[in-house]
C-alpha cells in the first residue's frame, strides 16, 4: 500500500480533487494500478498526501463517474476492469437467446394505450418555444399542472429527461463513492447498474405486500446510509405499492436520520394506486420523481422531480453545466396532455385496462396455485421452481419473459427463482398465457429441455 501511495504522490501535480483523479488515471496508464487493485482508505491517503479527506472523496467521485473505480464491498474501493461497460443487469434482462413471437420481457407500455397527440399538437400556439436560453427551465404552465395532483406540497420542481435522467443527476450530485445506499430487493436493473457505477455500496431491503420491510430498514439504518431508493407504487418488478400506513411508519423511522429518500414513481398516471410520497411527512428529506413516459409516451422523455432547495440546487447546477433544460416544446405538449379532457380520459382508460390485464393473468395463476405479489403496474413477479428452465420453456413456445436474476441486488445461492412478465402488453388470451406461465413455473431443467 505504501508503494502505491508513493506512486500517486509522484504523479500528483496539484493537491486538488481533479489533480488526484488525474494521478490515479496516470498510475493506471503506467501500469502501477490494475483492474481489481485496492485503493488506499480515504483517511490514510489524505494523511499521507497532506490533503483533506474531502478532496480525496471528491476525487473518488470523479473517478467513479467515469467508471475508473468502483466500490467492491468489503474490499473497499478498487480499480474497475478496463473496457468495463455499464448496464450489465439491464443487458441481461433484455437478452433473448431465441426468436420470440410474444415479447413480454420489456416492461414497456402498450402503444395502443397511449393518448393521441394530433389534437393537442394542432392546438399548440404558433410560437410555443422561447427565443432565449435564459428563460425559466420549467414551463410555468406545466409547473402549475403538476402541482394539482402532486402527492404533497412540494417546495419546488425540476423537469428532466425521464426518470433515469433524474436518478443519474441525483446519484451524481448527492452521493459519493463508498456511501451506503438502501435499495428495494428485488430492484430495477438500470437503477442498480447506475448506483453500482457510482461506486456506492447497495444494501438490499426486502419487500412486503405494503412496501419496504420496516424491520429490515431499521436494522440497516445502523450502517448510516446516505440514501434510500424506493418505488412508491407499482414497484418494478413486483407490482407492490406503498400503503399510507406503511409510508407514515417509514417516514417516522427515517425522520431522525441524515438520509435522503429518493422516490421513483415510474408508472405515474397509469398506476391504479393513489399518488403517495414520504414528502407528506418528511419533505426536507425527500426527492420525488414522477415519470410520464409510460402514461403519455416514452419519446416525450419527461419526468418531474420535487424536493427542498437544499437537495434540488445541486441537481439544477448539474443540469446548467450540461443540457441546461428539457425541451420546452415537449413541456408544452405534456402540459396540454395533462389538461386536455380527452387525453385525461384516454389515460384513465389505459390505467383501467392495464389493471384488468394484470388481474386476468394473476387471477388465473391464483386458481392454479401460484400466488403473485403486488397489485399494480405493468409487470408481475412470478415465483418459479427453476428460473432458467422457466425462461427456456416459455421461449420454446415463442414467449419471452425476463429472468429474475438481473433484479437481484446481490447473488444468493439457493434463493427462490422468479420471472418478470409484462402483462401490460397482453391484449388477449390471458388465461392461456397464465396456463403456460404456470407450466413453466413448475418446470425443472430436464422437463424444459423436453419441450
Amino acid at each position: 500500500m505504501r508503494s502505491l501511495i508513493s506512486a500517486l504522490e509522484e504523479r500528483l501535480d496539484t493537491p486538488t480533487a481533479k489533480g488526484l483523479a488525474q494521478a490515479v488515471s496516470r498510475a493506471i496508464r503506467d501500469g502501477e494500478l490494475g483492474a481489481g487493485d485496492q485503493l488506499p482508505p480515504i483517511r490514510r491517503l489524505a494523511e499521507e498526501l497532506m490533503i483533506s479527506p474531502t478532496t480525496v472523496s471528491s476525487a473518488w467521485q470523479l473517478l467513479a463517474r467515469s467508471g475508473t473505480i468502483r466500490s467492491d464491498g468489503r474490499r473497499g474501493t478498487t480499480v474497475a476492469p478496463t473496457g468495463r461497460g455499464g448496464g450489465e443487469r439491464y443487458s441481461r434482462a433484455l437478452r433473448h437467446d431465441s426468436e420470440v413471437t410474444i415479447d413480454l420481457s420489456t416492461g414497456v407500455p402498450d402503444p395502443a394505450l397511449l393518448p393521441g397527440l394530433a389534437a393537442v399538437l394542432a392546438r399548440l400556439p404558433g410560437r410555443s418555444t422561447p427565443t432565449s436560453y435564459l428563460d425559466d427551465p420549467v414551463l410555468a404552465q406545466l409547473r402549475d399542472v403538476l402541482a394539482w395532483d402532486w402527492p404533497y406540497a412540494a417546495e419546488d420542481v425540476v423537469v428532466v429527461d425521464g426518470a433515469m435522467d433524474a436518478l443519474d443527476l441525483i446519484s451524481r450530485t448527492l452521493l459519493r463513492p463508498g456511501d451506503t445506499v438502501l435499495v428495494e430487493s428485488p430492484g430495477f436493473p438500470p437503477m442498480l447498474d447506475l448506483l453500482e457505477d457510482r461506486g456506492v455500496e447497495m444494501v438490499g431491503v426486502p419487500l412486503t405486500e405494503t412496501g419496504l420491510d420496516l424491520e429490515a430498514v431499521e436494522s440497516a439504518l445502523a450502517r448510516r446510509p446516505a440514501a434510500v431508493f424506493l418505488q412508491p407504487r407499482g414497484q418494478n418488478p413486483t407490482g407492490v405499492s406503498l400503503t399510507p400506513t406503511r409510508a407514515r411508519r417509514l417516514a417516522a423511522l427515517l425522520k431522525d436520520h441524515d438520509v435522503i429518500v429518493v422516490e421513483d414513481d415510474s408508472s405515474g398516471p397509469i398506476s391504479s394506486s393513489a399518488p403517495i410520497s414520504l414528502g407528506a411527512w418528511i419533505p426536507e428529506q425527500v426527492l420525488h420523481i414522477r415519470s410520464y413516459s409510460k402514461s403519455h409516451g416514452p419519446d416525450l422523455r419527461l419526468a418531474a422531480v420535487s424536493g427542498p432547495d437544499s437537495l434540488l440546487s445541486p441537481v439544477r447546477h448539474a443540469r446548467a453545466l450540461g443540457q441546461g433544460w428539457s425541451s420546452r416544446l415537449l413541456q408544452h405538449v405534456l402540459a396540454a396532455l395533462l389538461e386536455d379532457p380527452e387525453a385525461v380520459r384516454e389515460v384513465a382508460r389505459a390505467r383501467a385496462e392495464y389493471a384488468r390485464r394484470r388481474e386476468l393473468v394473476v387471477g388465473r395463476l391464483r386458481e392454479l396455485g401460484i400466488d403473485v405479489p403486488g397489485t399494480d403496474g405493468l409487470n408481475i413477479w412470478v415465483p418459479v421452481r427453476d428460473e432458467s428452465a422457466a425462461v427456456l420453456r416459455l421461449a420454446s413456445q415463442g414467449i419471452a419473459v425476463t429472468p429474475g436474476s438481473p433484479f437481484a441486488v446481490e447473488s444468493r445461492p439457493g434463493s427462490e427463482g422468479h420471472v418478470r412478465v409484462t402483462t401490460g402488453l397482453v391484449r388477449e388470451g390471458h388465461a392461456e398465457l397464465a396456463d403456460r406461465i404456470a407450466d413453466a413455473a413448475r418446470a425443472g431443467a430436464w422437463t424444459a429441455q423436453q419441450r
